[in-house]
C-alpha cells in the first residue's frame, strides 16, 4: 500500500517544479484518505530538498531589487514571491517527512499545507510567464527560508516555533502591503493571487501554532517562555508592525502579540 509520507518524500526530493507540484498533489490524495496510515515511525530526512538548477541562489543582501514602476521591477517581485512559495512547498514537505513519531493528523496537516503552497506556486509561475514573459528561475534569489529549516532540523517543537510562527507569520504582516502596491501599479491579477495566498497562510500559521502548543503541553513547558528562548538561541527576529488581526486569526493570542510588540 502506498503511504503518504514516502509519497511526500518523493515530492520533496523532486527537482523539477512541475513534477514536484504533481507529486505533492499525489501525496495529498493519499493523506486525504480517512483510513489511518501508520507510517510515522521513521524519519525521512534529506540534506537538500529537490530544486531546479535555476534560480541562482545569492546571499540575501546581494539579490538585486528593482522599483515596481517598471514591468521588469514587478516581474522581479513576482519572481521573488514565486521562489518563496517554492521553498514553502519544501518546508511543509520536510515537516511531514523529517519528524518521526507524530500523529497521523500532524502529517496530514503538513501535506495539506504543501498542497496549498504548490497551488500558490503554480498560480504565480503561470502569471509570471503569461503576463511578464519570464519563467521561474530567470532572476536570482536567496535561500533564507531553507536556512531556518536547516537550523530547526533536530526538533519538531523548534521547527513549529520558528518556521510557522516566525517566517510564515511574517507573510501575514507584509502580504497586504505587497498586494496593494501591485494593484496600484496595474497588476490586479497578482493582487488577486496574493489574496488567495494571504487567506491560506492564515491557516498555515494556525497549523503551526496548534502543533507548537500541543508539543509544549506534552513536554510540560511554557509556550511563551520557550518561544522567547528559541528566538534568542537561533537569532530569529520579529519585525514590526504586526498584522494583529491576521495573527489572531492564525492562533496567536493578544497577550503574545502585546509581548512581541514590546
Amino acid at each position: 500500500m502506498l503511504l503518504m509520507r514516502p509519497a511526500a518524500f518523493a515530492a520533496l526530493a523532486e527537482c523539477d517544479p512541475a513534477r514536484k507540484v504533481a507529486l505533492t498533489n499525489a501525496a495529498w490524495a493519499l493523506a486525504a484518505e480517512a483510513t489511518p496510515l501508520a507510517d510515522g515511525a521513521q524519519s525521512l530526512a534529506i540534506e537538500t530538498p529537490g530544486r531546479p538548477a535555476q534560480p541562482e541562489l545569492l546571499h540575501p543582501a546581494d539579490v538585486p531589487r528593482r522599483r515596481l514602476g517598471s514591468p521588469e521591477g514587478r516581474a522581479v517581485l513576482i519572481h521573488a514571491i514565486t521562489h518563496i512559495e517554492f521553498n514553502a512547498i519544501n518546508l511543509a514537505l520536510d515537516a511531514a517527512c523529517r519528524f518521526a513519531g507524530m500523529p497521523d493528523a500532524y502529517y496530514r496537516d503538513w501535506i495539506s499545507v504543501a498542497k496549498e503552497e504548490a497551488y500558490h506556486f503554480t498560480l504565480l509561475a503561470q502569471h509570471l510567464q503569461t503576463h511578464y514573459g519570464h519563467a521561474y528561475g530567470d532572476f536570482p534569489a536567496h535561500n533564507g527560508l531553507w536556512d531556518m529549516a536547516d537550523k530547526t532540523r533536530d526538533d519538531v517543537l523548534v521547527r513549529m516555533a520558528l518556521v510557522p510562527r516566525v517566517l510564515e507569520a511574517r507573510g501575514l504582516d507584509v502580504t497586504p502591503g505587497m498586494r496593494e502596491r501591485l494593484a496600484q501599479h496595474g497588476d490586479p491579477v497578482a493582487a488577486e493571487i496574493l489574496d488567495i495566498i494571504f487567506r491560506d497562510e492564515i491557516g498555515h500559521v494556525a497549523v503551526g501554532n496548534r502543533w507548537y502548543e500541543r508539543l509544549c503541553e506534552e513536554r510540560g513547558i511554557s509556550p511563551a517562555v520557550t518561544f522567547t528562548t528559541l528566538m534568542r538561541e537561533h537569532g530569529a527576529k520579529i519585525h514590526l508592525p504586526l498584522n494583529r488581526e491576521a495573527r489572531l486569526a492564525g492562533g496567536f493570542t493578544a497577550a503574545e502579540l502585546d509581548a512581541l510588540e514590546r
